[in-house]
């Protein structure tokens, strides 16, 4: 290589390393040292400093005398994730690990977005010409990556062909720009969000199918249960064939493409009846006909419609093409029952026979009834519930279609529920919507008189659009009363203010301009009573010509407001307010009995035996449910201080009279309370009425074995401002007692979720303090109960522990050292435009009863937890695990329980988040002789509609199945080794079970060991006295996640304005920034490795 060209590579290197942003520097947070320390600045509300998570400019580095990182959510990689080769890398891996500068330990934060791929060492490694590209590493670990990469050619950063460069052409470091990188259809990569540039060895490794069951449980007493499912008795033998449809171009809306595919045009064009043909509603349709050729045809909608073409249009038409499919053309349902049996694998032949089949039962109902994806209402038919907000609730039936063991199809049926649009006029929909009850004072408070800007009453009037309306009023004809519209927009102009001028259709001319109210009152002689609500756009434009044909006038289609009624069957999409969601819940809640009955009456509803697509297929269904062998696990004994409680079938236990395991690690010296003052005309909270609380709390903390040094604890007067209450308490607490506060109670007026998250924000990430929130009408009744819910919280978060089950051996269920790992990323409402967030939680104690929890952004809408985020979060957690757990000594189990992952996505978290872990463990353990940690890797569902129904013994008084009820028959997988577990109790409704997945075991877990864990790991959930329904590792990273929510870097002005903006606007267009990181923890007393999530 030539001097000029080592020149400019070495120049293209520094401009490219100068330019990053490094995030620039701020002041130190402030944070209280002592009490005679008063901070001179410090973050407002809702204020990160700039200078979050960075050390000062003379602090100690990771591997510093400070010890190891002490956050779980760390800006950089730790030492071994970048630098010099692992020994744990395969020797195929050639040359130099890569490395990102995006990932580089040395820098503060990491890089927004990374811009450049960057290696060192020889070309060779890297890129060799087309002859040897498919042997580069390099080039296929980004090509099998989430986008297929294309690199560019190493020549032109030489200027010759590397061949031609001499014997090994050595560089220092080679940069390739991103925006020179293609993808494989030739589109330039501009807006890359993150390239994975690590070559894991592990991804390779993880099993491409799951594990097989390797046999079912013999442990416990054996029952009968029925289930929610039916078996299939018959399904068609002969083929059928699958086509693709266009409709226009192939981007046409849903509602014109029914239309087109109902319409009598192709009805006469296909062979057969329409019986024969299913439609998915998009581009997939079946028949038992194959058509000879390719079908095209062109519908007239006017004609179909029957209605006349207006003059200054031509005729409203649409082209249908409909073709066999490229992949599965024929299927043969065969193939199913060839995979039941074992005699072939999992394909794509047995993934669209499946398909088909599920089409063909919702065929007929999605024709009858309203259909929401798998679900189907009819107002008539179902049950309605008006839950305020102008919305209703109704309830539905639910069906799939699924391979399950016993060689057998089956259709889960259960009830379903949803929310629709109440019929009504939108003036008493709006009435509802902003919660008033008179219309005059919505009408003339939507918006500022003086500068006419509008307010959160109109963003409401928004959620009207998209919806289907009718006008009717006076003088209107029956044709054109019902006659549906959609609405396109609500125009923030009254009747009074919106002017145009009218077609006179008799003289074939425009009239003299007028308002609209003028206008429906002399020419219908409608008087409109709330003439300044906005007013309704249908979004189409009204063309007027002359006699000669030339156009005189182009206006839109606008209605009053008071003259829409809302069309039956309108589904609301949005997020439903504190209120709803409790009467939502109250009309959802059945107990099994009552439930049952909805199953048969949705059964009625979709009309299996009058079916007439069932019946031209040959499919039949048996109306009986299931009925199928379960198992009733032994319940576990509870150790607590001094006592051992026996649960049994009751499915909970009393704390009265009981210590806690272990109280709280240090005793409660330095704390205080505070009342947060109502806003709002609620009663406020006196302080004698805070001292009885206070009183009543140290004795039941006392009674339960906690350590409470100081008996006084400073009780703060508080203030409106959430923050500014949390920070007088923080020092005043701190500076009576002369240390850091160890524990700050706040006492709410209300449910306010946002004044809650301000809390958690100040205390987790300003201050690095515990924190607890409690109800004011709760904390003036000071009930023992109340205060012993709230003190398994407290005590968790002050290092101690409720109970433990009761085990034989000393290190309970696990004979090596065992970690349990649990993870979930939670996502914003539809309607909201707001980071994921991920979490992730290890056991902290050998019996696995504490957990530590870290959180992070995870991009938008994004479920597989990317590989900074695993590192940033786990390997603090790891080191703190291996030295305060394990005595030293690396984990040599790992059970790693998944949330919120659908089936299709079960290989996915093993190539990326199990391979991520098993990277990071090796990396640590890379000293370690032989070291090689074995991992059992299983997923837990609760999003699913099976439903138990015990028959005799196994029931309690309401119908629901005791604690410990376990199936692993008939409606499991045919192969994969799942059941479905209820550990809990259901204390109203009908119990939901946990459907776990075990993906992989290379422990060899025997399968009764496994499912005794799994149940009894149930109770000890560290805050309730009941086993709850989810392993706790993952409820613990659930409940982390949706914490995380306060963590988020934004003001909190910000986050209300986003989460109240309008709501109508669609999700489906991913925000183009990226997801900011959260707030780091402060972590001064190492909080972040306790139960601050709780």
């Amino acid at each position: 290589m030539g001097g000029a060209s080592k020149r400019r590579a070495k120049a293209e290197r520094q401009a490219n390393l100068g330019s990053r942003d490094d995030g620039g520097s701020g002041e130190q947070k402030a944070r209280y040292d002592g009490p005679s320390e008063r901070p001179g600045s410090s973050a407002g509300p809702g204020q990160a400093s700039s200078s979050r998570g960075r050390a000062p400019p003379n602090a100690p580095g990771p591997s510093g005398p400070s010890g190891p990182a002490a956050s779980t959510r760390t800006s950089s990689r730790p030492p071994s994730a970048g630098g010099p080769a692992q020994s744990s890398r395969p020797p195929s891996a050639r040359g130099p690990p890569l490395r990102d500068p995006a990932l580089d330990p040395s820098r503060p934060e990491p890089a927004k977005l990374n811009t450049r791929i960057e290696w060192g060492g020889n070309a060779f490694n890297y890129f060799s010409g087309d002859a040897l590209v498919s042997q580069n590493p390099v080039y296929q670990h980004l090509c099998s990556a989430s986008f297929p990469l294309f690199l560019p050619n190493a020549m032109s950063y030489y200027g010759k062909d590397p061949f031609d460069a001499g014997p090994n052409p050595l560089v220092e470091t080679l940069i390739i720009p991103i925006e020179n990188a293609t993808l494989h259809d030739g589109t330039p990569i501009q807006a890359v969000r993150q390239v994975i540039t690590d070559l894991n060895p592990y991804r390779e490794q993880m099993p491409r199918e799951l594990m097989r069951r390797p046999g079912y449980g013999k442990v416990g007493d054996k029952l009968k249960v029925r289930i929610n499912s039916h078996y299939i008795e018959h399904t068609p033998d002969k083929i059928f064939y699958q086509y693709d449809v266009q409709v226009g171009s192939g981007a046409e809306k849903r509602g014109l493409i029914k239309t087109a595919w109902e319409s009598n045009a192709l009805n006469n064009a296909l062979p057969g009846t329409r019986n024969n043909w299913i439609f998915d509603g998009n581009k997939l349709a079946w028949s038992s006909h194959n058509l000879p050729r390719e079908l095209r045809l062109e519908v007239d909608l006017d004609a179909e419609r029957g209605r006349q073409i207006p003059e200054d249009r031509s005729r409203d038409t649409v082209r249908i093409v409909i073709r066999a499919a490229r992949t599965g053309a024929k299927i043969d349902l065969n193939i199913i029952h060839e995979y039941l049996n074992g005699r072939v694998s999992m394909g794509p032949p047995i993934f669209d026979a499946i398909n088909f089949l599920d089409h063909l039962i919702r065929e007929y109902p999605s024709k009858t009834l309203v259909g929401v994806k798998r679900s189907y209402f009819h107002p008539k038919l179902g049950d309605l519930d008006n839950i305020g907000g102008g919305i209703d609730a109704m309830r539905g039936v639910y069906q799939s279609i699924r391979m399950a063991e016993g060689k057998r199809l089956v259709v889960n049926i259960d009830v379903s529920h949803t929310t629709f649009w109440h019929v009504a006029s939108f003036p008493m929909i709006i009435n509802q919507l902003t919660g008033h009850q008179n219309l005059d004072t919505v009408q003339t408070s939507w918006r500022d008189v003086k500068s006419g800007k509008t307010n959160y009453k109109y963003e409401a009037m928004k959620r009207l659009r998209a919806n289907t309306f009718t006008v009717d009023h006076k003088g209107r004809s029956r044709e054109e009363a019902q006659k549906r519209h959609r609405v396109a927009s609500i125009i923030p102009k009254s009747t009074y203010d919106y002017t145009f001028q009218p077609w006179d259709k008799e003289k074939n001319r425009l009239m003299p301009e007028t308002t609209i109210f003028d206008y429906y009152y002399k020419t219908y002689n409608v008087y409109l009573n709330h003439p300044h609500l906005p007013l309704v756009s249908t979004g189409k434009i009204i063309t007027k010509r002359d006699a000669k044909g030339n156009i005189v006038s182009k206006g839109p289609i606008i209605f009053p407001m008071e003259l829409c009624t809302m069309c039956e069957n309108q589904r609301y999409p949005y997020k439903l307010n504190e209120a709803q969601t409790s009467s939502m819940i109250k009309f959802a809640v059945k107990r099994p009995q009552e439930r049952l009955q909805g199953i048969n009456k949705g059964l009625d509803m979709l009309g299996w035996a009058k079916d007439p697509y069932l019946k031209h297929y040959g499919l039949t269904i048996d109306r009986n449910q299931i009925q199928t062998n379960a198992r009733l696990l032994p319940p576990p004994k509870l150790q607590f201080a001094g006592s051992i409680v026996e649960p049994g079938t009751r499915g909970s236990w009393d704390l009265r009279g009981k210590k806690f395991l272990s109280p709280n690690v240090a005793p409660l010296i330095s704390w205080g309370v505070t009342v947060i003052q109502s806003t709002s005309y609620q009663r406020q909270i006196q302080t004698p009425e805070v001292h009885v609380f206070v009183k009543a709390f140290i004795q039941a903390y006392k009674a339960h074995g906690g350590m409470v040094m100081n008996e006084e604890p400073l009780i703060h007067p508080g203030h409106a401002d959430v923050a500014k209450a949390v920070e007088l308490l923080f020092y005043a607490v701190g500076n009576k007692h002369q240390i850091r506060p160890q524990m700050l109670l706040f006492i709410l007026p209300n449910k306010n979720v946002d004044v809650y998250l301000r809390i958690k924000k100040s205390c987790d990430c300003r201050w690095g303090v515990q924190s607890q929130c409690v109800q004011g009408a709760q904390a003036i009744k000071s009930s023992p109960q109340y205060l012993s819910n709230v003190l398994m919280k407290v005590n968790a978060k002050l290092g101690g522990t409720t109970n433990r089950v009761v085990t034989r051996g000393a290190g309970g269920h696990f004979s090596r050292p065992t970690m349990i790992i649990g993870a979930d990323v939670s996502h914003a409402a539809p309607t909201i435009h707001a980071p994921s967030y991920a979490a992730m939680t290890v056991s902290m104690d050998k019996y696995a009863a504490r957990y530590a929890a870290g959180v992070q952004s995870n991009g938008f809408r994004v479920e597989m937890i990317s590989t900074r985020n695993l590192r940033d979060m786990l390997t603090p957690l790891f080191r703190h695990w291996t030295s305060h757990v394990s005595g030293g000594r690396y984990p040599e189990h790992i059970y790693y329980f998944r949330d919120g992952v659908s089936e299709g996505q079960f290989v996915n978290v093993l190539r990326n988040e199990v391979a991520d872990i098993k990277e990071i463990l090796m990396e640590m353990g890379e000293h370690v002789t032989n070291y090689d940690p074995k991992f059992t890797v299983v997923v837990a569902e609760k999003r699913h509609h099976i439903r138990f129904f015990p028959q005799g013994k196994g029931g309690d008084n309401h119908g629901n199945p005791l604690p410990g009820v376990v199936v692993d028959h008939d409606v499991t997988h045919p192969f994969e080794n799942d059941i479905y577990l209820c550990s809990h109790k259901a204390i109203q409704g009908t119990a939901r079970p946990t459907h776990y997945t075990m993906l992989m075991d290379d422990a060899n877990v025997p399968v009764d060991e496994f499912q005794k864990m799994l149940y009894e790991q149930c109770y000890q959930y560290i805050r309730s006295t009941t086993p709850v329904s989810l392993h706790p590792a993952v409820y613990y990273a659930h409940l982390a996640s949706n914490r995380a929510r306060s963590h988020e870097n934004i003001s909190e002005s910000e986050r209300l304005q986003r989460d109240h903006a309008d709501p109508s606007k669609s999700t489906s267009e991913r925000p183009k920034e990226e997801a900011k990181p959260l707030i780091p923890m402060d972590d001064v007393d190492k909080m972040s490795y306790g139960m601050w999530f709780v």
